[in-house]
């Protein structure tokens, strides 16, 4: 069986594995910050899970596979995930960017699209960072599985990935912190990064104290203003989920337990939905079950 989402929820070591995790988002990001702007906000990453799924040939209108501009249009409103104005933005950003490129297709009359190859290879990246995780916490092969043939496996995996996550209230709204985060323009970012710093979580505590917390650093890195950078904290500081041991934004950084408990519980549901996805095409990652789900 695949990793279930309370498995992973419950599991401690889960969150040595979601550090990882927030690192190699963050990694992505500073080799590539344009193509990791995609994993930067949650609207963006499901535009993008959408457009790879069309395009590898998942239907849910009854019309036949194939990427292009009205239907994913149609697709990201059927499915709540942006506004005709915006998904539209999104594509022009994209072929912008040289991440999609028109190709021939059945109807003539239609401008069909494909991911390009820098695009395929980081949402590969991506995939393959995830299996590597859940190999962690197991022993499978799933990474060396996917990196063997990454554009089929990529093909056959990923739309299952879509299809789960895009239907999935978990993984869509895990709890009010983390969609004020990942909703905001490179707020993903800035919580993958707060997240990343923590030392520790003992799952009673109401805080974990990250140390002193530079915001010049993080306006620099992740090229957001000061005002909507000091707008997302003090948002997040009303609502309790951050926070400093001294007033006036002095003395130590510290998050809540409710806020780290939503992320921990996001990416366990994340998680789960890769691991379905993968043993759905490559089997199952091992043969002990017992052994490889027992939680610790």
């Amino acid at each position: 069986m695949a990793f279930t989402a309370d498995n992973l929820a419950a599991d401690d070591r889960f969150l040595a594995a979601i550090l990882h995790c927030a690192d190699q988002m963050l990694a992505i990001y500073r080799e590539s910050p344009r193509i990791a702007s995609i994993f930067a906000a949650q609207q963006r990453w499901l535009m993008a899970h959408a457009g790879f799924a069309l395009h590898y040939g998942y239907s849910d209108d009854g019309k036949s596979g194939g990427l292009y501009s009205g239907r994913f249009i149609d697709f990201a409103v059927r499915n709540d995930i942006a506004s005709r104005n915006t998904a539209a933005a999104f594509m022009q950003e994209m072929l912008a960017y040289r991440f999609l490129r028109p190709v021939p297709g059945p109807d003539k009359r239609t401008r069909y699209l494909e991911p390009t190859e820098i695009a395929e290879q980081h949402f590969t990246r991506w995939l393959v960072a995830h299996m590597m995780i859940l190999d962690s916490l197991d022993g499978g092969e799933r990474a060396d599985q996917i990196t063997a043939d990454p554009s089929a496996m990529m093909a056959a995996i990923q739309p299952l990935i879509a299809r789960a996550i895009i239907g999935s209230e978990a993984v869509r709204n895990p709890g009010a912190t983390f969609n004020l985060f990942n909703w905001a323009n490179s707020g993903g970012l800035v919580m993958d990064y707060l997240i990343s710093r923590l030392p520790e979580f003992p799952r009673t505590a109401d805080r974990v104290v990250l140390g002193p917390l530079s915001l010049r650093e993080i306006r620099e890195q992740f090229m957001i203003s000061n005002t909507h950078l000091k707008r997302l904290l003090m948002q997040a500081a009303t609502m309790e989920s951050i926070g400093w041991t001294e007033p006036s934004r002095k003395g130590d950084f510290w998050l809540s337990g409710h806020f780290i408990r939503e992320y921990w519980n996001y990416q366990a549901a994340k998680f789960a939905i890769i691991d379905a996805a993968a043993e759905a095409v490559l089997g199952p990652a091992v043969r002990d079950e017992p052994q490889a789900r027992r939680v610790i």
